[in-house]
């Protein structure tokens, strides 16, 4: 991308319509998502799982590219999805260990992911680039297929999280009282760990794992600042994701930065702000 101005960004709205819509999709989702994530102090699992779908897409990659198989395996998104919730089954079984174990097997499989997508990239030859835009961001153009899938993807995750938010909501502020009114404690906590995961592993290969991981953070640490309850930090995290997930995209284009970069720091200055907007409302209530 070259630099440009904001009129030649509205005047080539059609060409990026798509990728505008798709990153507000996902910013939204994830947003909504990071909220439980930013709670249940999970903010490295978000990282960890984004880095295991990148595997499973250079897996993929690397499985067509020296053998040409063309079995059902072979489709990156199928390899980054089995990836991803395999993980995060992995690691859901270990939600009764100390927080140091927690972390460290949290740090393996981020590490298992990571050097696993860049070592796979040396051996996949023309699809190393393919790995760099899974890396860092590759939503300069989402072609129909993936609009759809980030529509369905959405739906489906959306409609779980309203049809179950009592649930979700309960576990996440306290389990204890959860378990005390008898709600299934066990089951949410899987259900809830395995939509941020397929969430995670639908997005990725679309955007990108920087921009999925920011997405899944920092607007819900903002929306938490500047929120009464969670219930409203959940319908402002969704609406600064997708703020975080167009705007960026506007900015990559106008001042000639790699998209999901743009995206994440767009998200990174939301939370700034978030932290200015606290402090003024401090002030104004202690005056």
């Amino acid at each position: 991308m070259q630099d440009a101005g904001f009129d030649a960004f509205f005047e080539a709205w059609e060409l990026f319509r798509d990728p505008i819509i798709a990153g507000s999709l996902v910013g939204a989702v994830l947003g909504l998502l990071g909220v439980y994530v930013v709670l249940r102090r999970m903010v490295f699992l978000s990282a960890a799982l984004s880095q295991c779908a990148s595997f499973g897409v250079a897996l993929a990659l690397f499985t067509e590219a020296n053998w040409g198989a063309t079995m059902m395996l072979t489709s990156p998104r199928f390899a980054s999805l089995i990836v991803t919730l395999a993980t995060a089954t992995l690691l859901s079984w270990g939600r009764d260990a100390t927080a140091a174990r927690r972390d460290s097997w949290l740090g393996f499989a981020f590490l298992f992911g990571a050097a696993g997508t860049l070592a796979l990239a040396t051996r996949i030859g023309s699809g190393n680039q393919e790995i760099q835009a899974i890396l860092f961001g590759s939503a300069v153009a989402v072609l129909p297929n993936d609009l759809l899938t980030v529509a369905i993807g959405s739906i489906g995750i959306l409609g779980l999280h309203v049809w179950w938010r009592r649930g979700f909501l309960q576990v996440s502020v306290d389990p204890e009282a959860a378990f005390v009114r008898g709600l299934p404690v066990r089951l949410l906590e899987v259900m809830l760990l395995l939509s941020i995961a397929l969430a995670i592993s639908l997005f990725t290969q679309i955007l990108g794992a920087l921009p999925v991981f920011a997405f899944s953070v920092l607007p819900a640490m903002a929306a938490l600042r500047v929120s009464i309850h969670v219930p409203m930090a959940l319908a402002v995290a969704a609406a600064l994701g997708a703020a975080s997930g167009s705007i960026g995209y506007a900015f990559a284009f106008v001042y000639g930065l790699p998209v999901g970069a743009s995206q994440a720091l767009v998200a990174l200055a939301i939370v700034v702000g978030s932290e200015f907007v606290r402090f003024a409302t401090r002030r104004r209530g202690s005056t």
